[in-house]
């Protein structure tokens, strides 16, 4: 399978704006081989710490024309502090890479020999829409069973009623920025969180499903719909706690024949 830059901003605009509620988005696989340089790591013990997790999933990308591609992702997180991700297409083969500190993020394309830099917790291309800005800790919060985005305050709430007769809570709500949300939860889950783009257009995640994954309710199938078009679905396989992690995964080398994007 050849994958085009086209191909890989398209991903991006699937798993990115898979959280464009801020939603990490993710790639990876490190060691590219011959040439490289290390642009970033994390000195120090390989302890993580008792937050910590990994979580494996698989994502489905939708394109325009129907199309669709399935690919299959893990995220090593230590919450608020930093983050690696990995995407993988068939027999394994990287299709990027993600390590997200608090000294600075990096984002690499193998097949591409293609990478971006960036620094703050928004990661993405402010200058090119095909790779969105999203909030890196709301992203990976997801897979700690975080939908909501932090600090919201809420501005109204109505009842409404499920197919199943139960009450569903429609809540608006805004962020420390303003930033307006509109979501609905029944029995203490959301189910839809949507929002507008930078572009003015509906961006909604739709949890279709929650599972416990090591002791925690976590959206276990997670469906990302922009202006009324499903573009990115989320399945959560697995997700594990308490994860000790290699110094390595703190380590993304880039190649010195990549060129940068944007």
């Amino acid at each position: 399978m050849t994958w085009t830059v086209a191909r890989c901003s398209a991903l991006l605009r699937g798993f990115f704006a898979l959280i464009l509620f801020a939603l990490l988005s993710s790639l990876l696989l490190a060691g590219c081989a011959g040439g490289k340089k290390t642009t970033a790591s994390v000195a120090g013990s390989v302890e993580a710490p008792a937050d910590s997790l990994k979580a494996k999933f698989s994502i489905t990308i939708y394109s325009e024309d129907g199309s669709s591609q399935d690919l299959d992702a893990v995220l090593f997180s230590v919450p608020n502090k930093r983050y690696r991700m990995e995407l993988t297409a068939m027999m394994g083969v990287g299709v990027a890479s993600l390590l997200w500190l608090e000294s600075g993020w990096q984002m690499v394309f193998p097949t591409e020999r293609m990478y971006v830099t960036g620094a703050g917790y928004m990661v993405g291309l402010f200058t090119d829409p095909s790779i969105p800005m999203v909030h890196i800790h709301q992203v990976a919060g997801l897979f700690d069973g975080k939908v909501l985005p932090e600090k919201l305050e809420e501005v109204s709430t109505r009842d409404s009623v499920a197919n199943d007769s139960a009450v569903v809570k429609i809540r608006e709500a805004r962020d420390p920025f303003t930033r307006r949300y509109t979501y609905a939860e029944k029995n203490g889950e959301v189910l839809w969180l949507e929002t507008l783009g930078r572009d003015g257009k509906d961006e909604k995640l739709v949890i279709e499903e929650y599972k416990v994954f090591s002791g925690v309710k976590t959206p276990s199938k997670i469906s990302f719909i922009r202006d009324g078009a499903t573009f990115l679905e989320i399945r959560v396989k697995k997700v594990y706690r308490d994860k000790s992690f290699s110094s390595g995964t703190w380590r993304l080398n880039i190649p010195r024949n990549y060129k940068p994007l944007g």
